[in-house]
């Protein structure tokens, strides 16, 4: 049985999640929450990789909302997805006509870059979500306007603490 280390290697080192998608946006929960319908008629829970967006009782939370909703809301698109969260919703990088989807809400000044995953991006994202903050906070646009926009995780500690 030589060939059980090397499928034992083989199936340590490949990703334990990994599937391109594409579907129709039934839904959009938050600024980084879509609902899909895959050719199936199979609904997926989708959370945008890289990003956190301020929840729906921040400030920007619903305009965060809105502005992914006139991205993506009843239209197909392309997801690559390489895990799921503690919700059990697949996290992908949506794409729409070629566009990376995460990046224009980060773009827009409506989430964060997520820096806590960011060893989950390649380098290329990791560039383009770095540059695409830094051009939202250079020009103040969305969630940038506040002087000092508290960052969604910090906002989610903080309710858990005071509850």
């Amino acid at each position: 049985m030589r060939s059980a280390p090397l499928l034992a290697t083989l199936l340590l080192a490949a990703p334990a999640f990994a599937q391109s998608l594409q579907g129709w946006v039934v839904g959009v929960a938050d600024g980084d929450t879509i609902t899909i319908l895959d050719a199936n008629k199979v609904q997926h829970k989708i959370r945008l990789a890289g990003i956190d967006a301020p929840e729906k009782a921040q400030p920007f939370g619903n305009v965060s909302r809105q502005h992914l909703a006139q991205l993506v809301f009843q239209k197909t698109v392309n997801l690559d997805c390489g895990k799921r969260d503690r919700y059990n919703r697949e996290v992908c990088v949506v794409y729409l006509a070629g566009k990376d989807i995460n990046v224009e809400q980060v773009r827009a000044g409506l989430a964060w870059w997520y820096r806590a995953y960011a060893k989950e991006q390649t380098a290329e994202q990791r560039r383009a979500y770095e540059q695409a903050e830094q051009e939202a906070r250079d020009t103040r646009r969305g969630l940038w306007r506040d002087a000092a926009p508290t960052p969604p995780w910090d906002w989610r500690r903080e309710k858990k603490r005071t509850d």
